[in-house]
């Protein structure tokens, strides 16, 4: 029986990442920096998980020679913009710039009043959720979820699949109980890592990705309810058995 459905949160509830993108190129340019990520670098630069490594690679890939400045400096060079970068981002978001993808919101509004347990699986920062599921469902956005697990709270980023696994032993389910929803391969990953079929909704910057293992690969959740997912669920626990062997 499905009884969980577990969301990513950028890319998935909303299509953020352009957001992301231009409040990645004013904190650099508030530092006084020349970088500047256009589309196509950002679509490449998503392949790194979390938004201070993406800063860090990057560094790198301009300076291959990083070793001027000692750990530390070079560490808090990188905490500066990635907290500019966010500071950039909720002035966006609570601009009214980004919604929810659609289908989203009566999707979670039905699974939550026929009793379905929902958590989101993420390793964007607690601010960024907070300040996105604010502005796009309201200040009591949390008492649609029962638990948040992000990167607060699982330290390795997708794909490796802890903040998924960890999400299942908090609400004490087994995978097989259970559907994802992501919108990147790297998520795909994580969530196939724990176990989870996985429903996706790819986005722009992540359409050319590879879902071929993606219990459904969807434009969007729009026109999608619980009877598709428990159709859907129950098929892929049908398929387990055989897959397994």
């Amino acid at each position: 029986m499905l009884r969980a459905l577990i969301f990513d949160v950028d890319g998935t509830l909303a299509d953020t990442e352009e957001l992301h993108r231009q409040a990645f190129n004013a904190a650099f340019a508030e530092v006084g920096r020349d970088w500047h990520w256009d589309s196509a670098s950002y679509t490449q630069l998503l392949n790194i998980s979390g938004g201070k490594e993406r800063i860090l690679h990057y560094w790198r890939q301009r300076q291959p020679d990083l070793v001027a400045l000692d750990g530390s400096a070079l560490q808090d060079s990188v905490e500066r913009m990635h907290a500019l970068k966010l500071a950039a981002y909720e002035r966006m978001v609570q601009d009214g710039a980004v919604q929810l993808r659609p289908g989203v919101l009566s999707l979670i509004e039905a699974a939550s009043a026929a009793g379905l347990r929902l958590a989101i699986a993420t390793t964007t920062s607690p601010a960024n959720i907070g300040v996105l599921l604010r502005s796009a469902i309201g200040p009591d956005w949390r008492h649609h979820f029962q638990l948040v697990e992000d990167a607060s709270t699982a330290a390795r980023k997708k794909p490796h699949p802890q903040v998924y696994r960890q999400t299942l032993e908090r609400l004490q389910l087994p995978a097989s109980a259970c559907l994802a929803f992501e919108d990147s391969a790297n998520g795909l990953q994580a969530a196939l890592g724990a176990g989870l079929a996985t429903i996706v909704t790819p986005t722009g910057y992540t359409a050319a990705h590879d879902f071929s293992r993606a219990l459904r690969c969807l434009p969007s959740l729009a026109g999608i309810g619980l009877a598709h997912l428990r159709e859907w669920h129950r098929q892929a626990q049908a398929c387990a058995p055989a897959a397994a062997g």
